[in-house]
């Protein structure tokens, strides 16, 4: 399943079928082949294995509650502890202002033009694969959008870990690998090119590595795990995969001066976006996933509907799945609901891309219903008119200053 990219950015509606890390220069190349040479570190970092946070391993964690009782910690909560460790970040570090002065500290040792051109390949990256939110990207500052550009491709790249053409390859050892390289990168000593503008954006930005060690447990839970007893467990998937997206983002993407909204429901917001992002590109995949054996839906809820996982694979559209998908569309509906009331909070130069490619996916859900919810052959796709109206929408929209106070969820 495709992460959801840059909040709600899917590397699945742009992918030309031959595999991102067939289509780019060595920098991109997979990072454990000994041939492959370092462009930037002389010599790599060894180091043993890491104490590494996951979510999978504590899903029924225990908290007292006030009377002294033991209750089940929700994905949810969990999450959201991930949220204020990052808003705590941003608070600390992140001034308020659209025009962020950014002093660079090099991670390519005497070597500017290097540094210039890692950045220029990851918007070359942004440019091939996400083309309306590469659009909106050129309204924000050089610095913030090169830093989006850099988050865009390690998320692209770690994505194609395990959805990619070298997939079956990939091992649980390999995305140990992957992580320890990601500790280097923001202990600024960056693999190849790629890592570099990643390692120099992590450096001038208050963002967390936290969500970046999560995106790539959610890529172990993919290699893992093909079924989801409820929603809690999908929740949780979701995040992994799409919500932590919105955590990295919204450092970079900036808060409006303006903004009365707490910075934890800015990033609430931000986390809800890529929730409905991912149930999005579940409903609209179905088919695929079935095919591949896998079913992104809650068990408990298909049991309730009377439908299993025979019937998806079966792959008839009948009453009982019309109704089950007008639930989970409503759900996904809800999430977008929540993140729409983010946007306006961000720094106004970074609104445009996020609210266009926003309208944009969310019209996928409706392309379902116009296909009468048979998501088993047919994909939802947005047309083209369809996109070049949303982009002028997105623009007005994005002019619009924040007005209300959002209210922090837990």
């Amino acid at each position: 399943m495709s992460v959801a990219l840059l909040w709600v950015v899917s590397p699945c509606e742009v992918s030309n079928g031959t595999g991102f890390l067939d289509s780019v220069r060595e920098g991109n190349r997979v990072f454990d082949s000994s041939r492959h040479r370092n462009l930037v570190c002389n010599e790599r970092i060894k180091r043993g294995v890491k104490q590494r946070w996951n979510f999978g391993s504590v899903r029924s964690a225990m908290v007292a509650t006030p009377t002294g009782e033991m209750a089940t910690m929700t994905s949810e909560q969990k999450v959201y502890d991930v949220v204020l460790k990052q808003a705590a970040l941003v608070k600390r570090q992140l001034r308020s202002t659209d025009d962020l002065e950014v002093k660079p500290e090099i991670p390519l040792p005497g070597n500017l033009s290097l540094l210039s051109e890692a950045y220029d390949r990851c918007s070359e990256v942004c440019a091939e694969y996400a083309k309306t939110f590469y659009l909106g990207t050129m309204l924000m500052t050089p610095e913030r959008r090169g830093a989006i550009w850099a988050i865009y491709v390690w998320c692209r790249r770690t994505d194609e870990l395990v959805d990619g053409p070298n997939a079956s390859h990939i091992t649980p050892q390999a995305l140990d690998r992957w992580e320890d390289r990601l500790e280097d990168v923001f202990s600024g000593r960056p693999f190849d090119m790629l890592d570099a503008a990643l390692s120099d954006t992590v450096s001038q930005f208050p963002v967390d590595i936290q969500p970046f060690r999560d995106m790539i447990e959610g890529m172990r839970m993919d290699l893992r795990k093909s079924r989801y007893r409820n929603f809690d467990e999908l929740y949780l998937y979701c995040y992994y995969v799409a919500g932590t997206v919105g955590l990295m983002s919204v450092p970079i993407m900036g808060i409006a001066p303006d903004s009365k909204a707490t910075t934890e429901s800015v990033y609430n917001a931000a986390l809800a976006l890529g929730i409905a992002n991912q149930l999005t590109n579940i409903l609209r995949d179905v088919g695929e996933d079935a095919r591949r054996g896998r079913v992104y839906l809650p068990q408990d809820e298909l049991a309730q509907a009377g439908l299993s996982d025979n019937d998806i694979f079966a792959g008839k559209v009948t009453d009982k799945w019309r109704s089950f998908m007008k639930k989970q569309i409503q759900r996904a509906r809800k999430f977008f609901d929540e993140a729409e009331e983010g946007v306006t909070q961000l720094s106004s130069a970074s609104r445009w891309p996020v609210w266009a490619s926003l309208l944009l996916y969310r019209q996928i859900l409706d392309e379902i219903e116009a296909n009468d919810y048979n998501n088993f052959t047919r994909r939802a796709y947005v047309s083209k008119p369809k996109k070049l109206i949303s982009l002028p929408i997105a623009y007005a929209k994005s002019l619009v200053p924040p007005t209300r106070t959002l209210v922090t969820s837990s």
